[in-house]
């Protein structure tokens, strides 16, 4: 995995949005991961040979702290600063206090959940292999956080994690990044 680690290291140092992102976030937050589509999906691009912005919705900026109000109000004020802060950044970014995320996910997603104990055990949980990954900067050096490898994110598989999802959100997925990245390999569920 060394090898497909410099090489994601090298594709995100390539990405100047996400280079700023890093340069942003780290003056409102200690501890926290770049994680999941932006990162994910700027590797399909690098594959496909497309645009460091296509086809990327949204940046996913996690942290964990349990210090925090059960709200999600502090999570927005620190959002809303890093917007500000990036006027031209071409993504929503969704910052998310990892600690906190069982307060309010039975709320949105109708399934009731239980406490993470870290930032890396929410990203475990996230839809695919290919987009379980996190990515971390301290003191200049990046740390990748990738339960199941790099290999089906630098081979294009999309295959589900099924810790968390549903069927149902996998196969949206499935299929909204395959029409944008037509050369990706999408995994049956039951496969």
């Amino acid at each position: 995995m060394a090898n497909l680690e410099k090489e994601l290291i090298r594709i995100i140092e390539a990405h100047p949005y996400i280079q700023e992102l890093f340069e942003v976030t780290d003056h409102y937050i200690r501890d926290y991961y770049i994680g999941a589509g932006i990162i994910t999906q700027t590797v399909w691009n690098k594959l496909h040979n497309y645009e460091f912005t296509y086809g990327i919705d949204d940046a996913d900026v996690i942290y964990f702290n349990t210090l925090e109000l059960p709200s999600r109000e502090l999570e927005r004020l620190k959002e809303e600063k890093i917007r500000k802060a990036l006027p031209h950044f071409p993504f929503e970014i969704d910052l998310t206090n990892e600690a906190l995320v069982h307060h309010w996910y039975e709320q949105k997603f109708n399934k009731k959940i239980v406490p993470y104990q870290s930032a890396e055990e929410a990203i475990e949980t996230w839809p695919t292999t290919a987009s379980a990954i996190g990515v971390k900067r301290v003191e200049g050096e990046y740390k990748i956080y990738a339960p199941f490898g790099l290999q089906d994110l630098f081979n294009g598989i999309v295959r589900p994690n099924k810790v968390l999802v549903p069927e149902h959100v996998y196969e949206r997925k499935a299929v909204k990044w395959k029409a944008r990245w037509p050369g990706l390999t999408v995994m049956e569920w039951s496969e």
